[in-house]
């Protein structure tokens, strides 16, 4: 309640566009929609409406269909693609869905891709349909100055788009969860997003009913954007905050969604270890870390480093006053420095590592960009230049300089 340093303006109330809409009695909630790439196929289930009543499913790549399913609500549709167009951040493909329920229709997309931790020469990788894909994204807050958690379309998808502009492949999303608008632009353009549940207060053991609390919010978050192809993860504890039960909640969160990847705790050096979930993550900083221990079953991450700060004369939210000791002439030079020791964890097994942070928010200085997204503080062709080059060569089987094959860390 009072903002200064990490801590932001607090707020509160209706935070995403609400509408009023005519609907036919029997009329769909929602859609359940989980790929399955090695099958070519699509699983569709609709959502919110009594069982028995007739439906059917048509998927479209562009006006020409291509798969088409019915039967009667109750029980899950498949629509069996041949030779499917798959979805990634350098293909972001989208098919078309219409689905018809009695007399209501409804439209919507999907995205074919697979995620997964599969060993790879023995040791664990984060594989998007089936390849190592390395994960290089930055923590993104979703704070903006003139609406704190109610941007505009427009500004939405202009953050996706620098995300992309500045060649990260993935963003983590860490104390809120967006709009359904910011999950359509980050599956239309591509960008892999790690999910976070937002968590409770620091240093307080939760009441049984703020447990039940959080565990109903979490299974509403999954379900509301478990459609979305652009989202690989879900983080279900951060830095300890708040934490309990912390294998029993990356085990819920798994069983709700095991079509992806559970990161029970963000930050292990700062709580404690659930022994569950894919991911071991390690938070450093400035420099990045990896989990000093890793058990040779989950894939490694830096899940925070970096901060480094530099005010935009002009262009500071008045509380701002963090993170100002970086000078503008070697800013690009410091940052690149900090990828390269990035680039050296790869050949400890790092899978990815998440910069903090996009934006300057409040009082904090440490964004790629100003807190108004008026300026990009960094040289965006020698940061983009280097996030591809790190991307596509720690995405190999075995990255350039590495030992092979990688060594089995336990």
């Amino acid at each position: 309640m009072d903002p200064s340093g990490i801590w932001y303006t607090p707020s509160s109330g209706i935070w995403q566009t609400v509408w009023l809409e005519l609907v036919a009695p029997d009329h769909v909630d929602g859609l359940g929609l989980v790929p399955d790439v090695d099958a070519g196929a699509l699983t569709v289930e609709a959502q919110g409406v009594r069982d028995g009543v007739p439906v059917t499913a048509t998927a479209y790549e562009g006006r020409r269909k291509v798969a088409t399913a019915s039967g009667r609500t109750g029980q899950p549709l498949t629509l069996t693609l041949r030779d499917p167009h798959l979805w990634s951040p350098d293909d972001p493909f989208l098919y078309d869905l219409k689905v018809t329920v009695g007399a209501d229709r409804v439209g919507s997309y999907f995205g074919m891709r697979s995620i997964a931790v599969e060993k790879v020469n023995g040791v664990p990788r984060t594989a998007l349909n089936g390849a190592p894909v390395f994960l290089m994204a930055t923590l993104d807050q979703g704070f903006w100055p003139d609406g704190l958690h109610t941007p505009t379309d427009e500004a939405l998808a202009y953050d996706v788009k620098a995300h992309k502009e500045l060649g990260f492949n993935s963003v983590r999303k860490r104390i809120k969860v967006e709009p359904d608008r910011w999950f359509y632009w980050a599956d239309r353009l591509g960008l892999l997003v790690w999910q976070d549940m937002p968590v409770m207060t620091a240093g307080v053991n939760p009441s049984a009913g703020a447990r039940a609390q959080y565990e109903r919010e979490m299974k509403q978050m999954i379900d509301e954007h478990a459609g979305s192809p652009s989202v690989i993860t879900w983080v279900t504890f951060n830095e300890g905050w708040g934490q309990y039960d912390i294998g029993r909640v990356a085990e819920q969160a798994k069983s709700w969604d095991p079509t992806r990847l559970v990161n029970n705790q963000s930050g292990l050096n700062l709580g404690a270890d659930g022994n569950a979930g894919d991911i071991m993550d390690e938070h450093g900083c400035p420099s990045p870390a990896l989990p000093p221990r890793p058990d040779g079953e989950r894939a490694l991450v830096s899940g925070e480093y970096g901060g480094l700060g530099l005010a935009v004369p002009g262009q500071a939210w008045s509380v701002q006053q963090s993170y100002v000791d970086v000078d503008p002439a070697t800013y690009t030079d410091d940052y690149l420095t900090k990828l390269d020791e990035v680039r050296a964890l790869v050949c400890r097994g790092g899978n990815g590592a998440v910069y903090t942070q996009i934006t300057d928010v409040e009082g904090e200085l440490n964004g790629l960009l100003t807190y108004d997204r008026a300026v990009l503080k960094r040289d965006t062709e020698r940061v983009r230049s280097a996030h591809e080059a790190l991307i596509r060569d720690a995405s190999r089987v075995t990255p350039s300089g590495c030992p092979v094959p990688l060594p089995v860390l336990k």
